[in-house]
């Protein structure tokens, strides 16, 4: 492998000169900076990282940690994040917890091992005790779409409240009274922010409270057929159901379709139950009906996380954001809108 050297040799400068140029420094001159630019490239220079962060105690690193890289929020939030980063100057390292507590402290450790500058994580549950050890051995932290109560660190995530109250006040409006809801795991914040706010504006808005309606999952499309099957099975008969997650929903619309008719006068499963999903994804139009959905801006979140990251790491205080949610409107009498 080239070292250093070999660019400064090969590029006719001396040894500073071809450091200054490839760690970005504007001191030098433009035809030292094409010429160490081009001996590194001919010579398929990599610099050597772990000794250039001991130098700078930086690595330009940053981790990120998210609940479960099949679901497409967190896709499209690693997505952002990594865009954003790399605007920034810095490179992702991506983990991936699959929803699970014991990975999700391998992964810490992991981190806690790699000099990386930052955090972002969607934490899994509630335990605070390693992300507190983190953020006390001075590791920036900034929680995405979750966060942990008794660490107060930045934290950029969904306005869960105003999203349940748009999918309810347009089910309403619609006529549906007996509406179920398939909740996320009570151990995770926007598992319990969404189940809150559900039980709040079913209320408001004098919708059934029958507790057979209320099941949960976990925030994963196998749960979701398992909770849905529960509701219709206490024998609830449901005319709409919330689902708060779009994996959930593909299981929600899969149990549902597997029950067959559940009016008395429908022909098909999803005439009968109309199915609203907090989390918008791809294929929702396509179904026949159409779903309509709660659209969580996981751009944002991702893009907004990595701001407060930086932030933090520069010695800046770094701020929090609720990111409003819109709403999707797929039905066949008023047509998709936002």
């Amino acid at each position: 492998m080239a070292t250093i050297k070999d660019v400064a040799a090969l590029a006719g400068v001396s040894l500073g000169t071809a450091s200054r140029v490839l760690s970005g420094s504007s001191q030098t001159s433009p035809d030292s900076r094409a010429r160490v630019t081009a001996a590194a490239k001919e010579l398929n220079y990599i610099a050597n990282g772990p000794a250039r962060s001991l130098r700078r105690s930086r690595t330009d690193v940053l981790g990120l940690l998210v609940s479960d890289i099949r679901n497409p929020f967190f896709s499209e939030l690693a997505h952002a994040a990594e865009r954003e980063a790399q605007r920034r100057g810095y490179t992702v390292l991506l983990a991936n917890a699959d929803e699970d507590a014991d990975q999700e402290a391998a992964y810490l450790r992991t981190f806690a091992s790699q000099r990386i500058d930052g955090l972002l994580i969607a934490p899994q549950g509630s335990d605070v005790t390693p992300l507190r050890a983190l953020r006390d051995g001075g590791l920036p932290l900034v929680f995405v779409d979750r966060s942990v109560e008794g660490l107060d660190v930045p934290t950029i995530g969904t306005d869960n409240e105003d999203g349940v109250r748009r999918a309810l006040t347009w089910l309403h409006g619609r006529g549906h009274r007996e509406v179920a809801f398939v909740g996320g795991p009570p151990e995770v914040s926007t598992g319990r922010e969404r189940r809150a706010a559900f039980l709040r504006f079913r209320d408001e808005l004098g919708l059934s409270a029958d507790p057979r309606l209320v099941a949960h999952g976990d925030f994963r499309a196998e749960s979701g057929v398992e909770a849905m099957r529960a509701v219709l099975a206490s024998g609830a008969r449901p005319t709409a159901v919330l689902s708060a997650d779009g994996l959930m929903t593909l299981g929600v619309a899969r149990a549902l379709r597997e029950a067959g008719p559940v009016g008395a006068d429908a022909a098909e499963p999803l005439d009968a139950v109309e199915i609203v999903s907090f989390d918008d994804l791809d294929w929702f139009s396509l179904v026949s009906p159409p779903i309509s959905a709660v659209r969580n801006d996981a751009t944002a979140i991702g893009r907004l996380g990595v701001t407060a990251l930086v932030d933090v790491i520069e010695g800046r205080p770094g701020a929090s954001h609720r990111v409003a949610t819109s709403f999707v409107d797929r039905s066949e009498e008023h047509g998709a809108g936002a």
